[in-house]
């Protein structure tokens, strides 16, 4: 494999079906730079980069704005997923403020994680420094109560490093609004339980891996059950879903045979 920097061709646990995988990554969330006053904030790593998330049980995290202010980003928790991937989800220590620019810096900062808290702008096509730029609103866009998550299929899709496998579920009726999905998953034959953070792509919830990562894993002959808590950017949650059960992608899927 190439030692290339990862390309995310995928939301928080999705599959990176194009890409080659690399030896590091980074993606931060929220994905649209416009936030609330009280926004909360994901970092996520993939392999080498899953280091700097497990560090911040040792350091700090701050928002800082153009003019040196900085803000804390208290640590909620780290989640680890079971293929190379780890989060870490954090709050402000305090209201951040209006009509500001926010830029992410660590404690201790290294020269490769400077080089990582970088984004593409698809406007500009280029490569720029993770920020975020507050409104005046206290609070994000509620979610649509109405929102619903059905069950579609299983899916396994086979890729030069190796095959990405998902349960896939559709979602309807949803906000306009950056939504953040706490993903529960049970291995009903091990008890095991995985909790991670996944954001939909086109619609569909994709929960499993891809070629090179991802949250959650499955056996050839496992079962599972799985249920999702939607909430927007600034914690404010729908209600859990019922648990579904689904069969591993693996099951029917002849090239694992």
């Amino acid at each position: 494999m190439k030692k290339l920097i990862l390309l995310f061709f995928f939301a928080i646990g999705l599959n990176s079906a194009h890409a080659e995988c690399g030896v590091n990554g980074m993606q931060f969330f929220p994905k649209k730079t416009n936030i609330s006053l009280n926004s909360m904030f994901i970092i996520q790593g993939y392999y080498m980069s899953e280091k700097t998330i497990n560090s911040f049980k040792n350091r700090t995290a701050y928002l800082q704005s153009k003019k040196g202010e900085l803000v804390k980003l208290n640590l909620v928790e780290i989640l680890k997923g079971q293929m190379s991937l780890t989060q870490a989800i954090f709050k402000p220590a305090k209201q951040l403020k209006p009509n500001t620019i926010y830029f992410l810096k660590y404690s201790k900062q290294t020269e490769r994680e400077t080089e990582e808290m970088t984004q593409w702008n698809t406007e500009t096509n280029q490569n720029e420094k993770v920020y975020w730029k507050t409104t005046n609103k206290n609070s994000a866009e509620l979610l649509n109560p109405n929102l619903k998550i059905k069950y579609q299929k299983t899916e396994v899709r086979e890729y030069g490093c190796g095959p990405a496998a998902n349960a896939i579920f559709n979602v309807t009726n949803k906000s306009d609004s950056e939504i953040w999905y706490k993903t529960e998953m049970v291995d009903l034959n091990t008890n095991q339980k995985t909790v991670f953070y996944i954001k939909e792509w086109d619609g569909k919830l994709n929960v499993g891996h891809g070629m090179c990562s991802g949250a959650f894993t499955f056996t050839k002959l496992g079962k599972y059950k799985v249920r999702f808590t939607p909430m927007n950017t600034d914690g404010k949650s729908l209600n859990t879903t019922k648990w579904i059960n689904f069969e591993s992608p693996f099951k029917n899927d002849k090239s694992s045979s």
